[in-house]
C-alpha cells in the first residue's frame, strides 16, 4: 500500500509546483497510490515570518489565512470528486485532508493551530507536527538562514548547540500538540555541515539524549514517525529520520508511516524504491497508515512490508 502522509502543491505553497488537482491526479492514476494526505502549510502568525517568495508575491498574514481557506475548499471539493470516482471503481486511493503546522514561537504557534482546529467551517482529518524554525529563523530554507539560526545559539558556530535547540523546540511542540504524525523528525540535518553524521555519540551527548527524550514523548501519546523520502531526493544518504533514530523507535515499539513530502507532480513517490530498500535494511516488518475506511474518524492501520512489496505502485 504505497502512501504519502505529507504533500504540497504550487497552488497553495510558494516553493512548490503544479495545482492540487494535478498532484492528486498524478498520485492516483500514474503512481497508483493507495493513500494520499493533503497537508499544505498552515498560516503563520506574523509578517516577519513570511518567506522571500511570499513577500515577493505581496502576501501578508491575512493573505495566508485567505489562501489556507481556499486550500480547504479546493481540497474538500477534489476529495468529493475523487471519492465519487473511487466508489465507481475507478481508483483505490483514499484522500486525507490535513495540514502541516508551523511551530515558531511556542504559545503563539499553539494558539494558531487551535484556531485552525476549532474553525467552524473546517474539519481536518489530522495534522503533521513539524518544526522548521529555531529561534524564529527557518533552518531548512537556505544556507544563509541556517547560519543566522546557528549564530543565535549559545556557542555561536557550534552546530551541536543548534541541534540541541531544535530538539528542544520539537519537544515543546510534541508536549503541547501531540501530533498523530511527526514530520521529518531530524530535519535539522539538511543544511548542516555533516548532514549524514551519526547523532548518537556526537559531541557532549546532549543531542542524542534529547532525541531519545523526544521519542519517548511521542511513544507516551501513541504518535507515529514519518519515514520521509525527501531527504533522499535532496542528496542525504538516509531519509528522515536517520537509521539510529529509527532503530531506537523500532525497539520502543513505535510505528512508522511513509511520506514523500512532495512539492509537485514530479516529486510524488520520489525515491520510494530507495526508501523501500532502506526499510528492509533497517529491519522493519510493518508500516502504519492513517485511514478513515469510509467512516468519519481517522484510525491507524498496518501493512506488512512483504505485502507492501506486492503493490502495483512499484511497477510505475
Amino acid at each position: 500500500m504505497p502512501f504519502s502522509h505529507h504533500s504540497h502543491s504550487g497552488q497553495f505553497c510558494g516553493h512548490a509546483r503544479d495545482t492540487l488537482e494535478q498532484v492528486i491526479t498524478h498520485a492516483i492514476h500514474t503512481r497508483k497510490m493507495r493513500t494520499l494526505a493533503l497537508t499544505e502549510h498552515m498560516p503563520r502568525g506574523s509578517d516577519v515570518d513570511l518567506y522571500p517568495e511570499e513577500v515577493e508575491a505581496g502576501l501578508s498574514v491575512a493573505g495566508l489565512w485567505t489562501q489556507f481557506g481556499a486550500y480547504y475548499e479546493e481540497a474538500s471539493r477534489l476529495r468529493r470528486r475523487f471519492d465519487a470516482d473511487g466508489k465507481q471503481g475507478k481508483h483505490g486511493c483514499e484522500i486525507l485532508l490535513g495540514f502541516e503546522i508551523e511551530w515558531i514561537r511556542g504559545p503563539q504557534s499553539a494558539e494558531l493551530v487551535r484556531q485552525v482546529l476549532r474553525h467552524a467551517d473546517w474539519n481536518f482529518d489530522f495534522f503533521v507536527g513539524s518544526v522548521h524554525h529555531v529561534h524564529g529563523v527557518p533552518i531548512d530554507f537556505d544556507a544563509e538562514m541556517y547560519a543566522e539560526a546557528l549564530n543565535m545559539c549559545e556557542g555561536g558556530e557550534e552546530e551541536e548547540a543548534l541541534f540541541s535547540d531544535y530538539f528542544d523546540a520539537q519537544y515543546e511542540m510534541l508536549c503541547t500538540l501531540k501530533p498523530k504524525v511527526v514530520g521529518h523528525f531530524d530535519l535539522i540535518r539538511l543544511l548542516s555541515k555533516e548532514p549524514d553524521r551519526m547523532l548518537k555519540g556526537w559531541g557532549t551527548g546532549r543531542v542524542w539524549e534529547k532525541v531519545v527524550r523526544n521519542l519517548e514523548m511521542v511513544r507516551t501519546y501513541g504518535g507515529l514517525l514519518e519515514l520521509n523520502s525527501s531527504a533522499l531526493r535532496k542528496g542525504l544518504r538516509e531519509p528522515y529520520p536517520r537509521r539510529e533514530i529509527c532503530q531506537v523507535w523500532r525497539d520502543m515499539g513505535g510505528g512508522f508511516v511513509m511520506s514523500d513530502d512532495s512539492h509537485g507532480v514530479g516529486q510524488v513517490g520520489t525515491c520510494y524504491p530507495q526508501l523501500l530498500q532502506w526499510i528492509r535494511d533497517v529491519g522493519l516488518r510493518e508500516l502504519k497508515y492513517l485511514t478513515k475506511n469510509g467512516g468519519d474518524e481517522v484510525f491507524v492501520g498496518g501493512i506488512s512490508v512483504v505485502d507492501l512489496e506486492k503493490e502495483p505502485f512499484w511497477a510505475t
